[in-house]
């Protein structure tokens, strides 16, 4: 009995010691720190409306949970975080007028925490808003849409929003709605766009709102495709290259195309996003969980328990760096960013990237393998700054002609 605790004591030590050097690898340098708080740094992908929503906590300053906070974020060099206006995509809010109605509360939110802290906070509504606040030292809330639901049919409501701050649209989420079909979602009711989305997404390129094709189904991807004047963005992507078969990622062909629309796909950090054996996890606990209920031994727990007696296998931030990678060989240097999904993906993310704190270590990966500063600060925000620009711009010369 003494022997075999000292083996499991011996197995523990070993597996704490290897956990340690993984973490310890990813420590960034004061060069990887300084690129990281002298760029302009966006995450076009942060869900902290939906979070305080359902649990208010003032991320202005320090909190205990989460993975945003001013101060995490300023460590980290974020300064222009895109918080997510979220909406669940289930018949309780399509067509109902209840997406509408969050939507503008999920605004609201965001406006409270600029009204709270002015000192730290400015929203910004334009690419040119966002220059001035990272020169005056402040971090600039923009804001992109989840789920287009709350356009409720209406294009006067994609007026409306815009005028609230909303940037960015991503047209569906994890069911089909009355846009856009869901990559989620088996049933493929418009086969890619609805009537209603394709004048949608013209509409779009007219007043400078950026289109989201994270979500969408690959018809509705290309559909958008052959209908946008302006590059779009795939605000919280990964590379289906590494999750084969997982429609919610971007294959090489998209990527092409992708590239030839001038757009960026900003990369999604949830380990399900970026390895298989994450993705395949889910399927097997889903699995485990239908076949306890069916048997009558499922217990409220359940999830917990499983996790317990089988580990989440996180992704590194060495395989995050790999879609950087990829995208980069594939198509350019020109056509990638971030889009974490922190405060949207749970406890799913990878080693070395756990909150806003740690783009440093991004940062001394990208260094480690051969990116200089230049083309780091493309990734960071640069990308992802031209196409908000190129918007903005195709938008004004719209307004001009008629």
């Amino acid at each position: 009995m003494k022997a075999t605790f000292t083996l499991a004591a011996l197995a523990l030590a070993i597996a704490s010691a290897n956990l340690s050097a993984a973490e310890k690898q990813y420590t960034a340098s004061e060069r990887a720190e300084r690129i990281a708080k002298q760029s302009i740094l966006i995450d076009t992908h942060i869900d902290v409306p939906y979070r305080i929503a359902d649990k208010w906590d003032d991320v202005s300053k320090a909190t205990e949970g989460g993975d945003f906070d001013y101060p995490r974020a300023k460590k980290g060099g974020l300064n222009v975080p895109f918080m997510s206006i979220y909406i669940p995509a289930s018949l309780e809010f399509e067509g109902k007028g209840k997406s509408y109605q969050l939507a503008n509360q999920l605004i609201d939110g965001m406006e409270a925490l600029v009204f709270r802290a002015p000192d730290k906070f400015a929203i910004a509504y334009s690419y040119k808003d966002a220059y001035t606040h990272f020169k005056l030292g402040k971090m600039s809330i923009a804001m992109g849409m989840e789920n287009g639901s709350p356009m409720e049919g209406d294009m006067k409501n994609l007026k409306h929003f815009y005028d609230r701050g909303v940037r960015y649209i991503t047209l569906a989420h994890s069911q089909s709605n009355h846009i856009s079909d869901s990559s989620y979602d088996l049933r493929r009711k418009w086969k890619g766009l609805s009537p209603f989305g394709k004048e949608l997404v013209k509409e779009m390129n007219s007043i400078g709102m950026l289109i989201d094709v994270s979500h969408i189904s690959d018809a509705a991807f290309y559909q958008v495709m052959e209908l946008s004047k302006v590059p779009v963005i795939a605000s919280h992507s990964s590379l289906r290259k590494y999750t084969p078969g997982f429609e919610r990622n971007m294959d090489d062909d998209m990527l092409l195309a992708l590239k030839k629309n001038g757009g960026v796909i900003q990369i999604n950090f949830g380990s399900s996003f970026v390895t298989s054996a994450s993705r395949g996890w889910y399927d097997k606990r889903n699995a485990a969980k239908k076949e306890a209920e069916d048997s009558g031994k499922a217990t409220t727990d359940f999830a917990a328990a499983y996790r317990a007696k089988n580990p989440f296998p996180f992704a590194t931030l060495e395989q995050v760096l790999d879609h950087i990678d990829h995208v980069v060989k594939l198509i350019g240097i020109d056509y990638v960013g971030i889009g974490s999904d922190y405060d949207g993906v749970g406890d799913s993310l990878p080693i070395g990237l756990k909150d806003v704190s740690t783009y440093p270590n991004l940062v001394q990966g990208l260094l480690d393998r051969g990116y200089n500063e230049a083309q780091i600060k493309k990734i960071l925000g640069g990308n992802t700054m031209r196409v908000w620009r190129q918007a903005e711009e195709y938008a004004e010369k719209v307004s001009t002609k008629s």
